[in-house]
């Protein structure tokens, strides 16, 4: 028995297309055997792991004349050097018997396939092992001793576990409800039962194998909605040497070497290992999630946790995988790196699951055994099973106690099934290897000549090939499209089969005149065909070579037209390569998402991505909602990071999800959603398998994952709150405009802002300064107040607010009160700054604080005008869409021809004159809200442009008080501030020159007014008087000019105060719902008779 720890190896990618166009940076640094991975945030440290081996492949290569990537750095790992560190010891093992694995970890895109399986000459260690092994296999039987009669036999097995299912991909019938059964023998372990092991005597045949059940994997994904980066793959190479030993004996050496490529670790992580997902009973992820806990206890056990379990039994991967997780394996880890700052937590979890396996040591022993002694093992088993089946035929079930005669003929079915395996196994025993192949050899001919013509075909003969988000998927799927009427539909009756979301029995046709002019048209009026992103109609539409198409919601296909990309290539045009994000970026494009790279920020770009995600995964919802009358619609909302709360970060791709017979409304967050998504996917699977009785089905039509809750949470809107006023301590009263995420006015808030006295914490009345520099390192005390909501729509049972305040991660939230149109919160919250920084002034000046107003829905009554309206009819009537008949889309609720409405039975020609009325009221409904919204625009705008005026005449104002100041000229300046205020622009310099004179002879004998003149608003002070020991003739002689004079300064700083607020509201960014009002609600004191001075600085 040998004990040796299982090999890890890193490897680092290149940056690809995405994250060049995102300009990320590395983040990972290799030394030796050791990696480094450096946050990008540099407060955090630089974090290290040491694995057996450390693939640097990001840069320092060049490119071959054939395509191969050589070395040009040594540092750089070529696909032969990965190799011959660990593809050579795992065939080297398999020689001596030993079985191996090789795991592919890492996130999707990673670089797990490249790895692998490579591509054109730069082949991985899957390919490169095999061509190996019969080179070794060939140069063997050359030099073997003949009288040994030594034999060796290669077969293949590829199987595929999706959502704790098991397919063999190379046998399409194990395709069926439930898929192949995981058994325990005691011997071999777990297996797949019935697992179809084809015969192979070349890589050629591995290869043609592969790809068949890469076929067939691309059929089953798009046919199920299964997606590929959720499944795991596992190719299983057995190999079997047959010979005669040093004594004579017939000896058998088995080795099995299952090559696992994993689904995409990020899957496993998004919500943690506990999240939604489990929380909720999907099984997708967890698998991985059983591997991590598997490795985890494994590594704990031998380092000496003795009483740890280790839970194999709890997915299908880890049961399957058990030998290679602590048992009878040798085996290797190649974990796949992205090098990109954006990748950063997915990269560090991908290391962390490395690091700790390993430590895991495996203990593999070689199985050899007699052959003659296999075979009388195996009769004994036959002859013991056939005992059993015996006794069980005569012995009552009621006999056996404890054991339901359920139960007994459970038992006795798979004792049968058993029985018939050894058998087959027994028979394929005493066939001969020669016999075996040439049987799978006759079979292998007939595929590879039928691949052979299809490769011709598609030289000449126009086609269609698929795009799948997985790359290796793509292209996988070929339709021909020959001269004549080409008819798509999901049934076996038209030229080109396709079965999804969506499809019908005849939904489209391609008519192509030999190969000149080829057209696409729809066959039916409710089928769903997109041509480069845009829809088609009732006309029929010319394609072109390379042309995009989707049918249904997800059958995306490339139009293939080869005579038209010979004259392309011939005229010397650029022929664009299509990938599956490029396609679906034109499909939003033609949405109206702005999907243009050029100057878009990283955020902007990550936004990008997630709708390319989303789209097609809300297609595929709302489709599957349609087909199983769920009665509810999807659509994407955009969240600003201010909607939510947040000062900066980027806009978010949320989901509403709106219950159509009621109305209710629930946003969900991405995750939330992709969540619900695949487990959508298993309801709609369970309904074709099972029928709409099933448990799961009906449960689906009230609940999780496709209903809402019933009186859900729902934000009602976000208003914005500028505290700029504080900045001069003074007061803001206003009713701040509540919208949505649509932008939609839906109510407002009553709200105030007052700066406390910092000792009695009682509002501040007459402490104003004029620079908001003057509060700099002094404490501030202010409180928000939410008095009222206003204009709610009265479904809601509850309301409330939350915010949440600059340098705080809570939220403060009020009580929640009954919903009323107008209800009463009464929600104030004091902050206490101890002192004033620049940054806070900042925040003050630009910064708005979010005010979300949220209400839990009523349970709510349905419409008994769409009691009796299907999915397609309420969705018709929600997005404004003609309804068309169901057609024949395979068990797809059915539109009834006549509907009950208000009593009174309807033809279908009735209900669709009905749904246009509501529609056109819904128009109007529309139009009328966008009027309103260009009006409350256009108020906006004439509001900032008298706040820009009025910000002007501010800092004239500022400029002319410096200059009187430096000249002494106080009485002139009150004049010329006068001027300014009324006509936007200083007195001319002749006015100011003849003015100085006159007052000049006039002010002659009168003192000098003091630096700061205080003027009482309500009850001015006369400034002419002076004190006892001013000169009589001096007052007698100006007293009339005095007056006048006093009269125009009363008058110029009360225009000054109200200008110099109106400035400072100014500051902040207009926000729709400010009103012509908020300049005169800056300030409390104009509401209360009470004394106010205005300090005027002279």
């Amino acid at each position: 028995m040998a004990e040796s720890n299982l090999q890890v190896a890193v490897r680092l990618r290149p940056f690809n297309a995405r994250e060049k166009s995102r300009n990320a940076t590395l983040i990972i640094e290799m030394e030796g055997s050791t990696t480094k991975i450096t946050h990008p945030d540099d407060k955090y440290p630089v974090k290290k792991f040491t694995f057996d081996y450390s693939y640097w492949s990001f840069d320092g290569y060049r490119e071959r004349e054939d395509g191969y990537l050589e070395p040009e750095e040594s540092r750089y790992a070529d696909q032969l050097r990965v190799f011959k560190d660990l593809g050579a010891g795992i065939l080297e093992n398999a020689w001596k018997g030993f079985n191996c694995s090789l795991f592919a970890y890492g996130q999707t895109g990673s670089g797990k396939s490249y790895s692998m399986v490579g591509y054109n000459q730069n082949k991985g260690v899957i390919p490169t092992a095999c061509e190996q092994l019969f080179k070794d296999i060939e140069e063997r039987q050359q030099t073997d001793d003949k009288d040994r009669q030594n034999e060796y036999q290669v077969s293949v097995s590829m199987l595929e576990i999706y959502n704790e299912t098991v397919k063999d991909l190379l046998n399409l019938s194990s395709f069926k409800k439930g898929g192949l059964k995981v058994r325990e023998h005691p011997i071999k372990g777990f297996y797949a039962e019935n697992l179809q092991i084809s015969p192979v005597s070349s890589y050629a045949d591995i290869e043609a194998r592969i790809s068949e059940g890469t076929r067939n994997r691309t059929l089953a994904s798009t046919n199920m909605n299964a997606t590929s980066s959720r499944a795991h793959t596992i190719v299983a190479i057995n190999f079997v040497q047959k010979g005669v030993n040093d004594s004579g004996k017939n000896m058998t050496k088995t080795s099995v070497v299952n090559l696992v490529d994993l689904a995409g670790s990020e899957r496993a992580d998004s919500t943690g290992a506990t999240g939604d997902r489990l929380k909720e009973g999907s099984m997708i992820n967890m698998s991985l999630s059983c591997l991590g806990n598997c490795v985890k206890a494994v590594a704990d056990i031998q380092a000496g946790k003795s009483k740890t379990r280790v839970p194999f039994r709890d997915s299908v991967l880890t049961r399957l995988l058990k030998n290679a997780l602590g048992g009878n394996s040798k085996t290797v880890m190649i974990a796949a790196l992205s090098p990109a700052d954006i990748n950063y937590d997915e990269t560090l979890s991908t290391l962390r699951f490395a690091d700790r396996a390993k430590s895991i040591k495996t203990m593999a022993v070689v199985n050899e055994s007699p052959t003659d002694r296999l075979i009388r093992e195996m009769k004994g088993e036959i002859d013991r099973l056939q005992g059993l089946l015996q006794t069980q035929s005569i012995t009552p079930a009621s006999v056996i106690q404890g054991i339901s005669p359920e139960k007994v003929e459970e038992m006795k079915k798979q004792q049968e099934e058993e029985l018939k395996r050894n058998e087959e196994e027994m028979e394929n025993m005493k066939r001969t290897w020669e016999q075996r192949l040439e049987n799978e050899k006759q079979e292998s001919e007939r595929k590879l000549s039928e691949e052979r013509n299809r490769q011709e075909a598609k030289k000449t003969i126009p086609h269609l090939w698929n795009l799948n988000e997985d790359p290796v998927l793509t292209g996988m799927v070929v339709h021909f499209t020959p001269p004549g009427n080409n008819t798509i539909g999901n049934t076996d009756n038209t030229n080109i089969v396709i079965k999804g979301l969506g499809i019908l029995q005849e939904h489209a046709r391609i008519e192509n005149s030999e190969n000149s002019k080829i057209f696409v048209v729809c066959s039916n009026q409710s089928s769903k065909v997109l041509v480069n992103g845009k829809e088609v109609t009732s006309e029929k539409v010319e394609m072109h070579h390379n042309d995009r198409l989707l049918f249904g919601t997800n059958q995306l296909y490339v139009f293939h037209h080869p005579q038209d990309a010979a004259r392309r290539i011939k005229e010397g045009e650029d022929v664009e390569k299509v990938s599956f994000d490029s396609a679906q970026e034109e499909i939003a494009q033609n949405k109206g998402f702005d999907m243009g790279k050029t100057g878009k920020s990283s955020d902007e770009i990550l936004l990008q991505e997630d709708l390319i995600q989303v789209m097609p995964m809300l297609n595929e919802a709302n489709a599957m909602s349609e087909e199983l009358d769920m009665k509810m619609y999807y659509e994407i909302a955009l969240i600003s990071p201010q909607a939510r709360g947040l000062k900066d970060g980027r806009t978010e791709v949320h989901i509403k999800a709106k219950n159509l017979m009621n109305g209710s409304e629930v946003l969900w967050i991405k995750n939330n959603f992709i969540d619900r998504k695949f487990v959508m996917e298993e309801i709609y699977q369970k309904y074709f398998e099972e029928g709409e009785d099933d448990a799961d089905v009906l449960a689906a039509r009230i609940g999780y994952p496709f209903q809402i809750d019933k009186e859900a949470d729902m934000m009602i809107g976000t208003c914005y709150l500028y505290l700029q006023s504080l900045c001069y301590l003074m007061d803001f009263a206003d009713k701040l405009t509540v919208r949505n995420y649509r932008g939609e006015e839906c109510g407002m808030v009553d709200v105030e802002v007052f700066p406390l006295d910092p000792t009695s914490g009682a509002p501040m009345i007459d402490e104003c300064v004029d620079e908001p520099n003057q509060l700099m390192k002094k404490p501030l005390h202010f409180s928000i107040k939410i008095n009222k909501l206003l204009g709610l729509q009265l479904k809601y049972k509850q309301v409330w607010c939350k915010y949440r305040y600059f340098f705080e991660e809570d939220w403060n939230t009020s009580n929640s009160v009954k919903a009323e149109i107008n209800p009463d919160i009464t929600f104030e919250k004091t902050f206490k700054v101890s002192a004033v920084s620049k940054e806070l002034l900042n925040e003050f000046n630009s910064t708005p604080i979010a005010i979300q107003v949220w209400g839990k829905q009523k349970n709510a009554k349905v419409d008994e005008k769409r009691m009796g309206m299907s999915t397609r009819e309420l969705l018709a009537l929600e997005t404004g869409a003609t309804v068309y008949g169901a057609g024949d889309v395979k068990k797809q609720a059915a539109i009834t021809t006549t509907t009950i409405h208000d009593g009174v039975r309807e033809d279908h020609g009735e209900i669709v004159i009905r749904l246009q009325a509501e529609l056109s009221k819904s128009v109007l409904a529309k139009e009328k809200a966008q009027k309103i919204n260009a009006e409350t625009e256009k108020t906006n705008a004439n509001l900032r442009r008298k706040m820009d005026i009025s910000y002007s005449k501010l800092e004239l104002i500022r400029k002319v008080v410096k200059e009187a100041k430096a000249k002494e000229e106080e009485t002139i300046l009150v004049v010329r501030i006068e001027y300014i205020i009324e006509h936007g622009r200083d007195l001319p310099q002749d006015q100011i020159k003849i003015l100085r004179q006159k007052l000049n002879q006039k002010l002659a004998a009168t003192r000098k007014l003091p630096d700061v003149v205080e003027v009482a608003v309500t009850q001015p002070t006369p400034i002419h008087k002076r004190s006892s020991s001013s000169s009589s003739s001096s007052s007698s002689s100006s007293s009339s000019s005095d007056e006048a004079h006093n009269e125009v300064l009363k008058t110029s700083t009360s225009h000054l105060h109200t200008l110099a607020t109106s400035s400072r509201a100014s500051r902040a960014p207009t926000v729709s719902s400010r009103r012509s009002s908020t300049v005169s609600n800056l300030s409390r004191r104009s509401k209360k008779e009470k004394k106010s001075k205005i300090c005027v600085i002279l």
